[in-house]
């Protein structure tokens, strides 16, 4: 199985990044008052650093890394033969036997990944992406576990976390070679590491690097978006396999790498211990992993919305939708509020909402520090428990970014680069708006405006601008105008389009 690929930087090629020691100046105190010295300055290297052989601490650990091989069977497509279409339109059957051939066809897929032992009676730790379905539901037909002496035993999945991407796997075996977690919260930059797995299928396999970064983040969001990051050889295979410190204990998961060409390029990524242990003890209690929950959806405060707001970019997060009775609505937290810090630390690109709240334990009271309408106030909120995926996604629904737009235009607002119509019971029902939804709708876009390369489109309706709803066009143009002459560069649109959740734009108009 592939270990994930983060898209966006998957086709950087010929990219090159270059990095920078840095640190603390400290004075030498046998040297002039303010000396500084590099960091990189020779040293004698003490007798706990590199190892002479990773040999004796392979010994210890191999046995109780497992291979993990998947089968399912995944029905394909039934393709159309031209001749039987033919023979339909004119009225020759089709053979039964053919036709259930056709509609019954199936072909079988797997995996191959790693995983390992964290009990004596059988328990294996996992990625969940090796034994999820092929189409990204419901799980694998069989997992097959081979230890390193070629024993092979089918294996059951005793619960499995889709956000966390860990799974946990059981085997009916006694006394067996097992490990135990580490404290990932204590590994450091520069520390060596071990890993141990099936890259390419090829099983016991051992790499050595250090580690390269910690709180590693690839996507921004979620609350597993921290990872540990580490130049030792990771590859397609290597998915759930351990990441072992020099003591032998397991400090994180390999579980993604980062390449433009699918194979190791010296970023390998594994999820730390400190976040994948709780989930699977929850697992094998047969719980579900408790993960803080606000109820609402964010957005990162970019340089266009931290303009029309008079704030500094990247710090704090705009709600842009507030789930009713959720948490969020409960403490009195409203659509446009930014949240700049949860429980006392700085919410910025590095310190999500999503990550500093779903790591929060569930319960808990804690205070926001929220800015509304230029004003900085506190909120104290009680943390609730994040709902199922399956239930998340019946909360945001779906769009529809191809409703048609047909109405009569009012003037295009000169500093917006749009057309704009009020919303009638007509339109509405075209555009499949949701009952109520009062607002703007966007009948032209101007393709030299900013407001097309935000990506404002025909049929998208204007809720509010500047935090203040709108309904008419001339309430967008009198908004406008009063914040040009507050002095902004820029105003922050709340958008709609079809039955999709409303997001912010910042729009520049600084350039009519």
């Amino acid at each position: 199985m592939k270990p994930k690929e983060t898209g966006k930087v998957r086709y950087a090629y010929g990219v090159a990044m270059a990095l920078l020691l840095g640190g603390t100046a400290f004075s030498i105190a046998t040297g002039p008052v303010g000396a500084q010295t590099a960091q990189n300055a020779p040293m004698a290297i003490p007798p706990s650093g590199a190892p002479m052989s990773f040999a004796n601490l392979a010994d210890r650990v191999m046995p109780a890394v497992v291979n993990i091989s998947t089968k399912q069977k995944v029905q394909v497509r039934r393709t159309v033969d031209p001749l039987e279409e033919l023979f339909r339109q004119f009225g020759a059957p089709v053979p039964q036997q053919q036709q259930q051939q056709q509609e019954g066809r199936s072909r079988e897929t797997g995996s191959l990944g790693s995983g390992f032992i964290i009990s004596a009676d059988g328990y294996i730790v996992t990625n969940n992406h090796l034994v999820q379905g092929a189409n990204g539901t419901g799980t694998v037909d069989e997992v097959t576990v081979t230890l390193t002496n070629r024993k092979e035993y089918s294996a059951r999945i005793i619960g499995r976390d889709p956000l966390a991407d860990l799974a946990l796997l059981k085997i009916d075996a006694v006394n067996l070679p097992f490990v135990r977690w580490g404290d990932s919260t204590n590994a450091r930059v520069g520390d060596w590491i071990l890993a141990i797995g099936n890259p390419y299928g090829l099983g016991g396999s051992v790499s050595s690097g250090i580690i390269s970064a910690l709180h590693r983040g690839i996507t921004g969001v979620g609350a597993y978006d921290r990872y540990i990051q580490t130049d030792a050889a990771i590859n397609m295979g290597n998915s759930g396999g351990p990441m072992f410190d020099l003591a032998g204990n397991v400090i994180g998961i390999n579980s993604a790498l980062i390449s433009p060409t699918g194979t190791n390029v010296g970023i390998g990524l594994a999820i730390p211990a400190e976040a994948a242990k709780p989930v699977i003890d929850a697992l094998r209690r047969g719980e579900k992993p408790e993960r803080g929950y606000l109820g609402v959806g964010l957005q990162a405060v970019d340089e266009d919305i931290a303009s029309s707001l008079g704030l500094p970019k990247n710090r704090g997060e705009i709600l842009r939708t507030v789930q009713p009775n959720q948490a969020a609505a409960k403490a009195g937290l409203q659509q446009g509020d930014v949240i700049v810090s949860v429980n006392g630390t700085e919410v910025n690109p590095d310190q999500t909402v999503s990550y500093l709240v779903a790591n929060t334990r569930v319960g808990s009271r804690i205070p926001l520090e929220v800015i509304r309408n230029g004003r900085r106030m506190t909120v104290q909120v009680v943390v609730g428990q994040r709902p199922s995926e399956e239930e998340l996604a019946q909360q945001l629904g779906t769009g529809d970014e191809d409703a048609p737009q047909q109405q009569e235009a009012a003037p295009a607002s000169e500093s917006l680069g749009l057309g704009l119509a009020p919303i009638t019971p007509q339109i509405a029902r075209a555009l499949n708006l949701e009952g109520g939804v009062a607002g703007v709708v966007v009948t032209s876009v101007s393709a030299s405006g900013d407001a097309a390369a935000k990506g404002i489109q025909r049929g998208d309706v204007i809720l509010a601008i500047q935090g203040q709803r709108v309904s008419t066009p001339a309430q967008v143009v009198a908004a406008v105008q009063a914040a040009k002459r507050a002095g902004r560069s820029s105003v922050l649109l709340l958008v709609k389009r079809g039955r999709s959740p409303e997001g912010f734009i910042g729009v520049d108009i600084s350039g009519d």
